[in-house]
């Protein structure tokens, strides 16, 4: 049965989008905040699907953290789902990622229209000059950031080094950092073509104040908080 789910899963993600790609190509000539919101309803159709098909629900604990202007998000990368889910749970957002994530037909055509901050990982320091300004930009025009700072997905109970990027982002903007922690990989594995029955558990922590701290510092805060919770939402 998780087998024909999941199956189910993806025929209807590559169902439904081709046409959201056309969508998200119809809506370039609108301001980047009302495209976002188009084009971010492709993310609930499928989080729909994943409920429906694959029975993944979640709960989220921390909403009252939530500040009232844009934030550095700083999150556990665990899965695909929170790429998802985040577009529900948060204000409208852009994510770091490597650029060749846009270079996917259909996928990455709707992605280039939500204004992501799109880096070659090669270029060492000029990357981060590039993120650095595009995240200042975005943060003005009124959207958070989703940084992973591991850089790539993990499996549960998996920690690898945090990378300054969006802890250094928030140091030259002054923004606050928000810490996310979940346990998504434990339904929807790194890589699996299988989707699991079972509840996500997203956590909000406090944000951290980046005025008058070098990114080391603020990275050092969130990593500890997001891996403490890690080891009970992991367990």
């Amino acid at each position: 049965m998780i087998f024909l789910r999941s199956a189910l899963f993806w025929l209807m993600l590559l169902i439904f989008t081709p046409p959201y790609a056309l969508i998200a190509i119809a809506s370039a000539p609108l301001p980047r905040l009302m495209r976002y919101r188009l084009i971010s309803g492709w993310s609930w159709l499928m989080l729909h699907c994943l409920r429906i098909l694959c029975d993944i629900r979640w709960s989220v604990e921390g909403r009252e953290n939530l500040p009232q202007q844009p934030a550095v998000i700083l999150s556990k990368h665990q899965s695909a789902w929170e790429t998802l889910a985040f577009q529900q749970i948060f204000p409208s957002q852009v994510h770091v990622l490597k650029r060749e994530l846009l270079w996917i037909p259909f996928f990455g055509w709707g992605l280039a229209l939500m204004s992501p901050i799109a880096i070659n990982r090669r270029r060492g320091m000029a990357a981060l000059r590039q993120m650095a300004r595009l995240g200042k930009e975005r943060l003005q025009q009124g959207f958070w950031v989703v940084v992973f700072p591991e850089g790539t997905r993990v499996l549960p109970g998996e920690t690898r080094k945090y990378q300054l990027g969006g802890a250094w982002l928030a140091a030259h903007t002054g923004a606050l950092v928000v810490p996310v922690a979940h346990n998504a990989g434990r339904v929807w594995p790194r890589n699996s073509f299988l989707k699991y029955p079972g509840e996500v558990k997203v956590r909000i922590g406090p944000p951290i104040t980046s005025a008058g701290r070098d990114p080391e510092t603020i990275n050092a805060m969130a990593e500890q908080w997001i891996e403490t919770q890690q080891k009970t939402l992991d367990s």
